[in-house]
């Protein structure tokens, strides 16, 4: 792609305002240094975002969904620690993610370049390998991390987030049965923290862990969960019209007397806690995301914010046809307002962590890059015949070493004394002696289920939660979250046996694992 960035002196001097902070003020504010790392962030995931586009219409990329508005939610990316703390985002919050791999170390061109490689089906892609484009990082697998790291995430509307709850009902079980003890205080638990866009609080996945999260408070279940919820209004076409802010209204007013309608009563609703947060202020976005954050972590309890106040620009994606189903006055303004901008201004003007020249040259320096890099990405090999996705896609058959001679020949269980027949042993007998030998042998695995503390009523997990306890665990009759809660059970270092998956695992559990497959 070749798209330059022509540079106006005449517009040094953003023609916008700066967000104004809350009538409270910040609790929690940016250092300069970390201001300077949540803008290089947003200005990263915008330049990425048009290089996309461009490389889409050239014919060398697929992938165009962007930021669109949401570039100042980097911010979230310095609450997290990046090692330690379990982060999957929604596709358009990239800047978080860009945050936290810069903490880590790397380098903003090496960070580019592999984003370059995702937007164009590199196979030097080192998140899919050029099967996708997904949002995530690689992991250093010789740190241990408890489960930590940023997860990877592709086009889905909701399916990150069971698993999400997952890790954080993970942390203190696993801390429990492997006697970890990591943790100096309070203040440096493990969080677990997941986003989604406004238009995906409608999706199953979503409702099924947040319900499982609402219900892990109400039995005072450990579950560190942080749900971010980024609201510009539109599921693609479809308005949202703000029902985020009603559905998670932390207080409902009712009347306390049904025959005086003034009288009123706060009720909480779900018992947990709701943040909101300018969604195009750096600052407000950190300070929203530490208390959230520093809530869930210090009380071991799911929390929630919502980023609001975020106007979508440029429409979903490359080929979302806006003109269709808005006027286009109303496309023209949107494309107008620039959250780039008016974060340069919050930190020249109120902050004075830049001046307006050093923020243009660090704009067009990522620019540069983003452009070179995308250039390098597009002439990489992609994956382009059948033996080069099995290579990728498929798992390698498990070396399984032979069984001793003899070994199942040796003795007849069906014959007594002399030779005498006696009865055989039903099956769910002999299912409960090898899961109770694996549970023996291996103290990382788990069982979990329906109904299953008490033996199940087919009797297979019978005498097991005795034998091992904590270790045997219920889950409320809801496959999408049991098989979400293994996948994240399995990403803090527990194996986990899963129990009483029936009827309806096509139409929920499925797509948990097909998307973390794909990657």
């Amino acid at each position: 792609s070749k798209a330059g960035y022509a540079v106006d002196p005449s517009l040094a001097i953003p023609n916008v305002a700066p967000p104004s902070p809350p009538p409270s003020g910040y609790k929690h504010t940016l250092s300069e240094s970390q201001i300077l790392l949540a803008l290089d962030a947003a200005m990263a995931t915008f330049h990425l975002h048009v290089e996309s586009r461009i490389a889409s219409l050239c014919g060398q990329g697929f992938y165009t969904i962007g930021p669109c508005g949401e570039e100042m939610l980097g911010s979230i990316g310095h609450v997290l620690d990046p090692q330690f703390d379990a982060m999957a985002l929604h596709y358009r919050h990239l800047s978080a993610s860009i945050v936290r791999q810069l903490r880590l170390g790397r380098s903003m061109e090496d960070i580019i370049m592999d984003r370059a490689r995702g937007y164009t089906v590199s196979k030097l892609d080192p998140v899919t390998g050029g099967v996708h484009c997904a949002i995530g990082s690689a992991r250093d697998m010789s740190k241990d991390d408890f489960g930590g790291g940023d997860y990877v995430v592709t086009s889905t509307l909701a399916s990150q987030c069971p698993p999400a709850v997952g890790r954080a009902l993970g942390f203190s079980i696993a801390d429990t049965i492997l006697k970890r003890n990591k943790y100096e205080s309070n203040s440096k638990k493990q969080v677990s923290f997941v986003t989604i866009g406004d238009g995906s609080v409608h999706n199953a996945h979503f409702l099924s862990a947040f319900n499982l999260a609402r219900h892990a408070r109400f039995r005072k279940t450990k579950c560190p969960v942080v749900f971010g919820v980024s609201d510009n209004g539109l599921s693609i076409s479809y308005p949202t019209d703000g029902y985020a802010d009603y559905l998670f209204t932390k207080y409902a007013a009712r009347p306390k007397d049904q025959h005086d309608p003034s009288s009123k009563v706060i009720m909480d609703r779900d018992g947990i806690p709701i943040f909101k947060a300018n969604g195009c202020d750096m600052m407000d976005v950190y300070d929203k995301t530490f208390q959230a954050v520093d809530y869930s972590r210090k009380s071991s309890a799911p929390s929630l914010i919502l980023y609001q106040e975020i106007t979508r620009r440029f429409g979903h994606a490359a080929t979302d046809r806006q003109h269709a189903y808005l006027d286009p006055s109303v496309v023209d303004q949107m494309a107008e307002t620039d959250v780039i901008e008016s974060g340069i201004m919050q930190a020249v003007e109120h902050y004075g962590a830049l001046t307006y020249g050093e923020a243009m040259d660090r704009f067009e320096e990522i620019g540069v890059l983003s452009r070179s890099a995308f250039n390098s990405a597009a002439d990489e090999p992609k994956i382009s015949t059948r033996d080069d996705m099995i290579a990728k896609v498929s798992q390698p058959m498990a070396q399984v070493p032979p069984l001793a001679a003899g070994l199942l020949t040796s003795h007849d269980f069906n014959q007594g004394d002399a030779g005498k027949r006696v009865k055989k042993d039903v099956m769910r007998k002999h299912m409960t002696r090898v899961i109770s030998e694996v549970m023996d042998s291996d103290p990382k695995v788990v069982y979990i289920g329906e109904d299953v503390e008490h033996g199940g009523y087919y009797l297979v997990t019978e005498g097991l939660a005795k034998k091992f306890p904590g270790r045997v665990i219920d889950f409320p009759p809801d496959e999408t979250t049991l098989l979400g809660a293994a996948m994240g059970f399995s990403q803090v270092g527990l194996v986990p046996i899963v129990g009483e998956i029936q009827f309806t695992f096509h139409n929920g559990s499925f797509s948990c694992v097909a998307i973390s497959a794909y990657s």
